[in-house]
């Protein structure tokens, strides 16, 4: 294969997944169909199958993109390495709300495990790292309890509160127009009071 020729797979490889990106930022997780990227991107509908040989394999590519987002916000608010671990994974935990409330359709597929089981393209290298992170960080606040199943809980807590302020359920519940309270809440049921 020439130069010219793989320059133009890879261009049209990563146009295929930066169309999907585009399509889940505006419509959502069900409309990344692979005749509908294939449209959008200007292709025939069998021209994706060149690069992504399945349906997951694409949606994978997509959903990694929103880990490396999703990672490269966290570090760039982790600036700060003065601050304690519980400070730190407050940040994390702010940067994740904020990317799940303004990427919603991002967000969702990132997360249905059930539709990406591929690591063909590296999706777990890429959704890993963030995850080892908050348990290192939990490890440092935490060095009492297992890192991993509390990162875990704290993480599955952080999604509920993402999903059901999506759906308005918590600003009525609870009466609170900022998540920031909730955030808080969920950190001192994972790692104790602050002044512990």
């Amino acid at each position: 294969m020439s130069d010219l020729s793989s320059a133009r797979n890879t261009g049209l490889r990563s146009r295929l997944v930066d169309v999907g990106v585009e399509l889940v930022t505006a419509e959502g997780v069900q409309a990344l169909s692979l005749r509908e990227i294939a449209r959008r991107a200007g292709v025939s509908h069998g021209a994706p199958r060149r690069y992504f040989p399945t349906h997951l394999e694409l949606l994978s590519a997509i959903a990694r993109r929103g880990f490396e987002e999703l990672a490269g916000r966290g570090v760039a608010a982790l600036g700060d390495e003065a601050a304690s671990p519980r400070e730190q994974i407050a940040t994390l935990g702010r940067v994740y709300l904020d990317f799940a409330l303004t990427n919603r359709g991002m967000h969702e597929l990132m997360f249905r495990h059930d539709l990406l089981e591929s690591n063909e393209l590296g999706l777990r290298d890429a959704s890993l790292p963030i995850f080892s992170l908050l348990v290192d960080l939990v490890g440092r606040a935490r060095p009492d309890v297992d890192a991993r199943l509390v990162a875990g809980a704290l993480l599955a807590n952080l999604y509920g509160i993402a999903q059901l302020w999506t759906w308005g359920s918590l600003q009525l519940t609870t009466g609170t127009a900022d998540f920031v309270p909730l955030l808080h809440t969920a950190l001192d049921a994972h790692l104790g009071s602050e002044g512990r």
